[in-house]
């Protein structure tokens, strides 16, 4: 989901500042005094009201004052989108998946898009799903990029909390290939994705 808000949280009687955030499946909070991760399927009770959100689970009720995003928050709590959603995949599209490491997602995006290559990449794809576990796999990157669509996507699917593959590496190669970073998107309690675009000033000398 990826909002995240600077606010005030209250639990159990003792109130703090720090930062809150709201993840594919879990909520976060974070501040010197009081680390929380609630994942929603152990949430018991969701409320907005006068700009705080309140949230029971078994440790207890927490408060977040988020002002006017506090209903916002509860909706996305309560319904949730889709992994296909968050990655924007369209009906219409060419999609090529190189590695991809989750075959679940692997099957949700055959089965929506018109065309898709599985282990081969697609010219003029309009996104290519590429599962890395390794920074040396991230040398690719450049090539796929010439596959791309001008206005298409290459998402870099990665495992979370590996020294081999971090996120400073993933950026650094989408950089050197000349792609902008703009979005991230946690795909499991696993697997995170980073989205990589070309730069619109570069996209017309394309077409």
């Amino acid at each position: 989901m990826g909002a995240e808000a600077r606010c005030k949280a209250r639990f159990k009687g003792r109130a703090t500042e720090g930062r809150a955030r709201l993840e594919m499946d879990v909520l976060e909070f974070r501040s010197p005094e009081l680390r929380l991760s609630i994942p929603f399927r152990e949430m018991k009770e969701i409320a907005a009201r006068d700009g705080i959100l309140a949230v029971r689970f078994a440790g207890g009720t927490v408060s977040f004052d988020l002002g006017g995003a506090a209903p916002k928050w509860a909706d996305k709590i309560q319904h949730p989108p889709s992994r296909i959603q968050k990655l924007g995949v369209k009906a219409a599209w060419r999609v090529s998946l190189i590695r991809v490491p989750d075959a679940s997602l692997l099957t949700e995006i055959q089965q929506v898009v018109a065309r898709f290559a599985v282990g081969r990449v697609l010219a003029d794809s309009d996104a290519i799903f590429f599962g890395v576990d390794r920074a040396t796999q991230l040398g690719r990157v450049a090539a796929l990029k010439a596959s791309l669509k001008p206005d298409g996507a290459l998402w870099v699917i990665r495992p979370k909390g590996r020294p081999e593959i971090s996120e400073q590496s993933v950026m650094a190669a989408g950089k050197q290939a000349g792609l902008v970073d703009v979005k991230v998107v946690s795909l499991s309690s696993v697997h995170t994705a980073e989205k990589f675009v070309i730069p619109v000033a570069a996209r017309a000398r394309l077409r």
